[in-house]
């Protein structure tokens, strides 16, 4: 499965100029698995690890989390990204393995104890906006990644958010109706899927500011 700009941008709180220096060569931080020409399409594990990079990036210097991952390819940790753990403490950088952690900015190879920080639940990124439920953007909707690819989808069922949404837009279904089209997806469904692919158009080329 793969996931346009727009949507890679709601599921992880990057700004899409944010998304495009982040994959910018030589040393690019998360590069797109999927393509970059003509169009930049983002896997699954490429959502996961920006997700972890904005989760980061609203605590400390977007500087030490380019040495914490100039770190990771000196301990040879060549993986991708979403492959690693990684926290923060608001001052380093920690790549969490089982009960124990390495600091890789402040004091690199020094193993510590930290709290876990789970990235999936919602935060407030370096901006001050929210950042969505990764795993329910909205709370009739859910993201597994065993299902349909990772793509947002009606809560329980296959069908993607996408899908109700447009098939509503015109006006001519009602919220109601679409049970008729659709038996697992209840009216109550529909207002969310409407509201995230709302959220997810309103997202633009360029704005915002890069770190």
């Amino acid at each position: 499965m793969s996931f346009p700009v727009e949507l890679v941008s709601i599921l992880t709180g990057a700004t899409t100029r944010q998304l495009s220096n982040w994959r910018k060569p030589p040393t690019p931080l998360v590069a797109p698995e999927i393509a970059v020409r003509p169009r930049v399409l983002y896997s699954f594990r490429d959502i996961v690890a920006l997700r972890t990079l904005v989760k980061l990036r609203s605590e400390v210097p977007l500087q030490r989390i380019r040495r914490a991952f100039q770190s990771l390819q000196e301990m040879d940790l060549t993986d991708h990204p979403s492959r690693y753990t990684l926290v923060t403490d608001g001052s380093s950088v920690f790549l969490v393995e089982g009960n124990e952690a390495t600091d890789l900015v402040v004091a690199p190879g020094q193993r510590v104890i930290v709290s876990l920080d789970d990235v999936f639940k919602p935060f407030t990124n370096w901006k001050g906006e929210d950042v969505v439920d990764f795993l329910h953007p909205r709370p009739r909707l859910e993201v597994r990644e065993t299902r349909m690819g990772g793509w947002p989808t009606i809560r329980g069922t296959r069908v993607p958010y996408d899908t109700i949404a447009n098939l509503v837009r015109g006006g001519d279904i009602p919220a109601e109706a679409v049970g008729e089209y659709f038996p697992t997806v209840a009216p109550i469904d529909v207002g969310d899927a409407v509201s995230f692919d709302e959220q997810v158009s309103q997202v633009g080329g360029g704005e915002g500011r890069t770190a």
